[in-house]
C-alpha cells in the first residue's frame, strides 16, 4: 500500500486526514476501537498544525519490517517549532488557551511516539499503532 499524504491548511483538511487514517486502519484490520483511536490521534496532530503552523502535512502508511502489522502517522510542518517539548508534553499545558490535551493525548492513544522540533524550523511528530 502506498503512503497517503494530506496537506493540512484548514478544518476540512483535518476531517479528510482523519477519514483517510480511519480507512487505512480498517483496511489493515484494526478493531473499530483502535481505528477510532488512530483517527482521533490524526485529528489532534492535524489540529496542532492548523493552530500553530497554519500549514503542514499528515502522512499515513502501513508500518513495515515488523512482526505485527501497524500504522505510521507522520505530522510535519515548517512552523515556529516548539520552544520546550517537555513542557508541551505535560497535560494541561497550552500556549493557545486550549485544554492542553493534544500531544500528551496523542502519546497515550498510540503505541510509539516521537517528536522532533526546532525553533523557527518546524515540528515533526511520528506515531505508530500496532495491531495486536
Amino acid at each position: 500500500m502506498d503512503e497517503i499524504r494530506v496537506a493540512i491548511t484548514s478544518d476540512q483538511d483535518i476531517v479528510a486526514a482523519r477519514q483517510q487514517g480511519r480507512a487505512l486502519a480498517v483496511k489493515l484490520e484494526f478493531s473499530p476501537g483502535d481505528s477510532t483511536l488512530i483517527a482521533t490521534a490524526i485529528s489532534e496532530l492535524a489540529r496542532n498544525i492548523v493552530s500553530y503552523a497554519r500549514r503542514g502535512e499528515i502522512r499515513i502508511r502501513p508500518a513495515e519490517n515488523c512482526d505485527r502489522p501497524g500504522i505510521v502517522i507522520v505530522a510535519s510542518d515548517d512552523g515556529p517549532g516548539i520552544r520546550d517539548i517537555s513542557q508541551a508534553m505535560r497535560d494541561g499545558f497550552s500556549t493557545s488557551g486550549s485544554l492542553g490535551l493534544g500531544l500528551p493525548g496523542v502519546r497515550r492513544l498510540m503505541d510509539d511516539f516521537e517528536i522532533v522540533s526546532e525553533q523557527g524550523m518546524g515540528t515533526t511528530v511520528t506515531v505508530k499503532k500496532w495491531n495486536p
